[in-house]
């Protein structure tokens, strides 16, 4: 009987044991759902270096800025990617979901992105204006011909509804206002091109770390405009943890170099 209870507490120990193994294995791993532009232009092309620099296993999972969001305030990740303004982030996530931030929520700036006006190679129009930009996309000028371009019809292309490009755009250069109702919506930043590409008279806008992406380059033209930038970040629920502020710490720092332009 005594030699049962030695072999049952020495099971029970080694599962206790190897409970806390696998533990502390997923300790270094830091969770970030979010923002597309976030995961492509700065975690995707860092990840490698970053987890030999630090031994903490990235799991990025790229379903939008609102989502991502919504994912921190259940607790589904570490740190939620961001391509907008908190403040912003937060009134989405609010009027999408019902949910709201926790008063702790904290935006960590890594970096600023910029969103360029992209257009088919073919077309001749090589500058336009705010006035210009909110006509084409809400649907008040709807042939190119109205813009100095040829006489063909405008297609609009824009990404989902949580894609923090789409609003940063649509609240700074639309001022709020919707999308033609005939614009074309698609799921993520790499269709926009691939539709812009296919439409000679298509027009989108995305950003320029996407553009200057293998192969992308030469899909579309890049139409001068004013300046239009947001702040690239991690939001988390109070101060970063240890893990997480070692990310930022390594984009900010050392890892600077593999931020994609």
């Amino acid at each position: 009987m005594k030699k049962v209870l030695r072999i049952l507490l020495f099971s029970l120990t080694s599962i206790m044991l190897l409970t806390a193994l696998s533990i502390d294995a997923q300790a270094d791993e830091v969770r970030l759902h979010g923002s597309t532009t976030v995961q492509k232009r700065i975690m995707e092309p860092g990840k490698d270096a970053l987890e030999q620099a630090t031994g903490i296993n990235l799991a990025l999972i790229g379903n939008g800025t609102g989502n991502g969001l919504e994912d921190l305030v259940k607790g589904k990740c570490h740190a939620s990617m961001a391509s907008e303004e908190l403040a912003d982030a937060v009134a989405s996530m609010k009027a999408a979901t019902g949910l709201d931030a926790p008063p702790d929520i904290q935006g960590n700036t890594i970096t600023s992105d910029v969103i360029k006006v992209i257009v088919h190679p073919s077309n001749p129009v090589t500058r336009l204006s705010k006035e210009q930009l909110k006509g084409l996309h809400t649907g008040k000028i709807t042939n190119w011909k109205e813009v100095g371009g040829a006489d063909m019809p405008v297609i609009v292309v824009t990404s989902h509804l949580g894609s923090a490009t789409k609003k940063v755009f649509q609240k700074t250069i639309m001022d709020g206002e919707p999308y033609a109702a005939t614009a074309i919506v698609v799921e993520t930043t790499r269709k926009e091109v691939d539709m812009v590409n296919f439409f000679p008279e298509g027009i989108g806008a995305v950003s320029q770390g996407f553009i200057t992406l293998p192969g992308n380059k030469e899909k579309v033209k890049v139409v001068e405009t004013r300046e239009i930038s947001r702040p690239l970040m991690l939001i988390t629920k109070g101060a970063p943890s240890p893990d997480v502020m070692k990310v930022l710490d390594f984009f900010k720092g050392e890892g600077k170099g593999y931020i994609k332009e």
